[in-house]
């Protein structure tokens, strides 16, 4: 059957369209994605603005008249942190529904944890024992850990690459070059944020294999000396902690306008990689590893297999 999943997210409206069935992987068919930055759409008050619904509302209706072109058997809709958080969130959701019909899935930072722990195991298989998977989002970081293909452990904390860079570095929002005494107190933030959470996954057990995966991740193990994307998504791509910090030097030291010219940098989401690179660090510090493999399979993907599952059961 033909599948299209709409992610919609704190930075992006993301939708994928997919062919699967039973006993293979997911064929990608169609991928198209609106950098709508709704989270900076949310107010002081904690209320996404009218400007920010109808943005998502006209995305939406975009994705819809798109998922029908592809001819779509089933659209798959939900939403992350971004509408999660916001007071208005549900009444937003109630009126894209009305408007367009698309029913937008609220998903909570355990649920995206759980689907993107899913679709990591299923690209590297049993073989890779006990997983370890670090996910970071526009608003939160997703973190679980586990044997099965349902973790022992699943985590999500508010350390997202797009949260912390409005919170902490607005000089590079506006293109500007970090500021070095703000991305330390980033640092602390979220070492203090993150040590509970390195306990907790710890003490689940040592994983075989650490995986990463999310734009974030893929962007930085890029600057780090992973291949490109132009050579295949089964090229194995990983990245060090060594090589992570010493690309944290770099993008500390350069405006974002600058860095959004490198190549593997998307310049809708440059001046969020210092932030991403310091949760990133963070994040492996705090678990105990010294590198990771990318995995380009995430949340969209699990979803599409948790449906085919249910499919398969039924």
């Amino acid at each position: 059957m033909r599948l299209g999943v709409l992610d919609v997210g704190s930075n992006t409206v993301h939708l994928l369209v997919v062919d699967a069935h039973r006993g293979a992987h997911p064929t990608p068919m169609h991928d198209d994605r609106s950098v709508l930055r709704l989270a900076e759409h949310v107010g002081e008050d904690g209320k996404l603005s009218k400007a920010g619904e109808k943005t998502l509302l006209n995305a939406v209706l975009r994705a819809k008249q798109q998922a029908a072109e592809q001819r779509c058997d089933e659209l798959l809709a939900f939403v992350t942190s971004a509408i999660r958080e916001a007071d208005n969130g549900a009444a937003v959701l109630r009126r894209v529904r009305e408007q367009t019909g698309v029913d937008l899935q609220v998903l909570t930072g355990e649920d995206e944890a759980r689907l993107t722990f899913l679709a990591v195991r299923r690209w590297f298989g049993w073989s890779a024992g006990r997983l370890l998977v670090l996910d970071i989002g526009g608003g939160s970081l997703e973190l679980a850990t586990g044997i099965d293909e349902d973790p022992d452990v699943a985590l999500s904390v508010p350390l997202g690459a797009g949260r912390m860079t409005r919170r902490f570095l607005p000089d590079a929002e506006t293109g500007g070059r970090p500021d070095l005494k703000a991305l330390a107190a980033l640092e602390e933030h979220a070492a203090d944020v993150l040590a509970p959470v390195g306990r907790k996954l710890r003490a689940a057990g040592e994983p075989d294999l650490v995986a990463a995966t999310s734009k974030t991740f893929r962007t930085l193990a890029r600057l780090a000396g992973a291949a490109p994307s132009g050579a295949g998504l089964r090229t194995p791509r990983g990245m060090t902690a060594t090589g992570l910090s010493q690309v944290l030097g770099f993008v500390s030291r350069i405006e974002s306008t600058a860095l959004a010219e490198l190549q593997g940098v998307s310049a809708q989401r440059a001046h969020q990689v210092p932030a991403g690179a310091v949760v990133a660090q963070s994040a492996m510090r705090a678990v105990d590893v010294t590198s990771v493999r990318i995995c380009p399979w995430a949340l969209r993907e699990g979803v599409i297999l948790r449906r085919m599952d249910q499919l398969e059961g039924a």
